[in-house]
């Protein structure tokens, strides 16, 4: 920055401090110097830094204080000491010990406990504990204890200072109560930059204007005013408005892909009955998806949920059965209404799809649906697996729809969510036939991800639903794992770890 310009757009506040740098470089004597108080001072070293023109170093230490007690042993003499002369050759009663002493009952069952340590007195037990002096007395009573040394010493004290003997009279003093307290003391020191060492020889005694105001205006006064320049290029502090989590935000514009592709949303409850959730999909009664270490099962009250009609409750129980209408054997077992009736967390959004077809008529296809939604499973958490979790749905029902038109279908929504690497692998699930898993790839972690399955629902799950055998395609894939690398996240768990810092700095969604 040029030193003319920079000099138009000094602050008042900085003019003033800047002549006091030639000579002071702490923050105190700048204080005292410049004749501003400590926040209008600082301001302007901020702003001088944010300008280059000089470093702020900020060194923080812990220091090491006298607390009420230790003012007053400090100028009363120690209670050691007072007890020690207090003392004779002969044993002496502690009442005739508190009269000469004059210490406080407290003060003295501490000195005999500290001094009997420190081999200063005997003691022995009649009707009351007497005591005397001890082999180490003359020698404390000479030089003091340890203790007592170090509270001879000039206060306040840099704790990192004391070392040897004088820290295990820090740590003996530090268990008195009130005695010593540990402080933290910030040291600002000021260093000026090329650009500072020059400008402080400049002559910044001329009058600049901070504002244009009415009555300038009027009186045309301004003309003869320099005015402050505006500093465009200045730091300002950060505004953290309130905004959408940055999951809602991906999830918002998932919902308006789908949309932007003719999909119409489906939207429902997140507990379902294992009717919807697994029977009405023919995923067997039996099938392991349905055990407790997959799946959530609610229980008093909420353990059973109610059964849609009869006339589809028969359909769907045929199917698993024999295969009912559809050409297929089924799952050749009994069915449990018992098993059928419990309540689960869902745990897809599949369960949408599987009401929107059981409602359709003829004269509303061909149709198309998504959602997008919570979902739970019994996981064991790790960097991309979550026990709650987002799904994307979705469903074409179109007598002309094939397995092409629906990989068409991920593709384009793959690509408008950013992703140029998707692949496509042949895969089993009891409700779709064809079937395919669908992977991401990670470029941090370097290997590709599974983010969930497609396919075409097979008869057995539109015959019974739908009433006629149509060509419906099917998708959901967790959406979770799809949003991490345009937020830069590695570890599906960050997704919802609440960090303000986080919330606060993340980007919006940028696909």
């Amino acid at each position: 920055m040029e030193l003319k310009s920079l000099i138009s757009k000094l602050h008042p506040l900085e003019r003033q401090v800047l002549p006091v740098l030639k000579s002071e470089t702490e923050l105190s004597a700048i204080i005292k110097s410049s004749q501003l108080d400590e926040i209008s001072v600082m301001r302007a070293l901020q702003w001088l830094e944010n300008k280059e023109v000089l470093k702020i170093l900020k060194e923080e230490k812990k220091i090491v204080n006298l607390d009420t007690n230790g003012i007053k042993y400090k100028e009363e003499g120690f209670p050691e000491r007072k007890f020690l002369e207090a003392l004779t050759t002969e044993f002496q009663s502690l009442t005739t010990i508190a009269k000469k002493s004059k210490l406080e009952t407290e003060e003295i069952n501490a000195c005999i406990g500290i001094l009997k340590r420190k081999l200063a007195i005997d003691v022995k037990k009649e009707e009351e504990l007497m005591v005397k002096l001890g082999p180490q007395a003359d020698k404390i009573l000479k030089d003091g204890t340890f203790e007592e040394q170090l509270l001879k010493k000039d206060f306040p004290l840099d704790l990192d200072s004391i070392q040897d003997t004088e820290k295990l009279a820090f740590d003996e003093l530090k268990k008195r109560k009130n005695f010593l307290k540990i402080e933290d003391e910030k040291k600002l020191t000021i260093t000026l930059t090329d650009l500072g060492k020059q400008l402080v020889n400049e002559d910044l005694s001329g009058e600049f204007v901070n504002r244009l105001t009415t009555g300038m205006l009027k009186t045309g006064s301004w003309k003869d005013k320099a005015f402050r320049a505006y500093d465009v290029e200045i730091n300002v502090p950060k505004v953290y408005p309130g905004k959408k989590h940055f999951v809602n935000q991906a999830v918002e514009y998932a919902k308006q892909v789908w949309i932007d592709m003719g999909f119409k949303e489906m939207t429902g409850d997140m507990v379902a009955t294992s009717f919807w959730c697994f029977d009405s999909l023919f995923v067997p009664q039996d099938h392991p998806a349905r055990e407790m270490q997959d799946t959530f099962f609610l229980g008093g009250d909420l353990e059973k949920g109610q059964l849609p009609n009869k006339e589809l409750l028969e359909k769907i129980k045929n199917t698993h059965e024999n295969g009912g209408n559809t050409g297929s054997k089924g799952w050749q077992y009994t069915w449990s209404d018992d098993i059928t009736q419990t309540n689960v967390l869902r745990t897809h959004t599949t369960i949408l799809s599987a009401k929107t077809l059981s409602q359709l008529k003829s004269e509303d296809l061909p149709a198309k649906f998504f959602a997008l939604g919570k979902n739970f499973r019994n996981e064991a958490l790790d960097w991309k697996h979550l026990f709650e979790f987002n799904q994307t749905e979705g469903i074409v029902i179109d007598k002309n729809a094939n397995f092409r038109h629906l990989l068409g279908y991920l593709k384009e929504f793959f690509k408008k969510m950013g992703f140029s690497k998707a692949r496509f692998r042949p895969a089993y699930f009891p409700y779709t036939e064809p079937s395919v898993e669908i992977d991401v790839f990670h470029p941090i972690k370097n290997e590709w991800v599974e983010i969930g399955g497609a396919g075409m629902f097979r008869p057995e799950v539109v015959v019974p639903l739908l009433g006629e055998n149509i060509p419906v395609l099917a998708w959901g894939p967790g959406f979770d794992r799809l949003i991490l690398d345009n937020y830069d996240i590695t570890d599906i768990r960050e997704l919802y770890k609440n960090d303000l810092k986080q919330l606060r700095e993340m980007k919006v969604w940028l696909k």
